[in-house]
């Protein structure tokens, strides 16, 4: 049962001294017989209506240990909390456990969250990637919806638990201490798209490896040209190494293809990465799962055609924003 409020006790405990009695004060308040009971004796005792102080767990650890845990896991932002707990001995020579650990962080306002995944930038490549956010910063929005954004994208069967843990506060998600690097991985199918504002190409497999010809023969030529040609668009591919082959540049400048200056290891510049991201968010949340090559393919094609177009727009329409956010 649901504790009183203090403004209910107040009321019961003014009924009783006006001569009510308890059963017609519990009917009036529609509160059980022996909670009026405990009130009216608590009253008598105490001469209050509030709840009496509870004793709280004794801590187990010092104020001392308690700035040293904190101080561990901001050296150390990916370090569970069980190795600290197992590490640190508490009061009376007592083992302390990780929650104990995880509740000195809560205090300190450091959360457990996913790491972001992010990106092994040099000191020139941040400079590459400044620059190209100053060149194209002044962008009209006319400019970026005159572009298709076009990448590769793997998507697996089954993928890491993802149970690594970052300990941060807020507004610390992208603080260098707290990302850890991508790595490539191989397996499931690999996917080309590209995006557009108002419209998107359809995907393509890649079965196998994709080296510079099969890029030029299977992707730009049948698909890449004739679309860009249709629509008048300018085209953009970052600097993978089957892009920037030279019979894939030389082809491109043959059909007199626009194409996007894109700076290197910036994926993350691109909106058709979230594009990625909520395509396979749509296939994790299918049931039943694809449980194979062929069930993973048709729901890659379902779930890409099922992304609403005021996605793909809203994250083109931000790309002025995203140069902004590399100052």
């Amino acid at each position: 049962m649901p504790q009183m409020s203090q403004v209910l006790r107040e009321r019961a405990i003014g009924m009783l001294i006006a001569g009510i009695s308890t059963r017609a004060v519990a009917r009036e308040l529609n509160v059980h017989f022996s909670t009026i009971s405990r009130l009216q004796r608590r009253f008598r005792e105490f001469g209050s209506t509030s709840n009496r102080p509870r004793n709280r767990r004794p801590l187990v650890t010092t104020p001392a240990q308690d700035l040293h845990i904190q101080h561990v896991h901001l050296q150390d932002r990916l370090r569970p909390a069980t190795r600290t707990a197992a590490e640190t001995i508490g009061l009376h020579n007592h083992r302390i456990s990780s929650q104990t650990v995880r509740n000195r962080l809560r205090e300190a306002h450091l959360h457990a969250h996913r790491p972001h995944r992010g990106l092994d930038l040099t000191p020139v490549r941040r400079r590459n990637r400044l620059e190209w956010a100053n060149a194209h910063m002044r962008w009209r929005l006319a400019h970026w919806r005159g572009v298709l954004f076009t990448d590769e994208s793997l998507f697996t069967l089954f993928r890491a638990d993802g149970r690594q843990r970052v300990w941060r506060r807020v507004g610390e998600r992208f603080s260098d201490v707290n990302v850890v690097d991508r790595v490539a991985h191989g397996g499931g199918v690999m996917v080309w798209a590209g995006i557009c504002f108002g419209r998107r190409t359809q995907v393509h497999f890649i079965d196998g490896i994709l080296n510079a010809q099969r890029y030029r023969d299977e992707i730009l030529g049948p698909i890449v040209v004739p679309y860009i040609q249709q629509y008048h668009l300018m085209f953009q591919h970052d600097n993978a190494r089957p892009h920037v082959a030279r019979i894939c540049t030389q082809f491109l400048e043959a059909e007199n293809i626009p194409v996007l200056a894109w700076p290197a290891y910036s994926p993350d510049m691109s909106p058709i990465e979230h594009v990625w991201d909520a395509l396979d968010r749509r296939i994790r949340q299918r049931v039943p799962v694809p449980a194979n090559i062929q069930q993973l393919r048709t729901a890659i094609e379902e779930e890409w055609t099922n992304i609403p177009q005021a996605t793909i727009d809203n994250l083109i329409n931000f790309m002025q924003r995203r140069c902004v956010a590399l100052h």
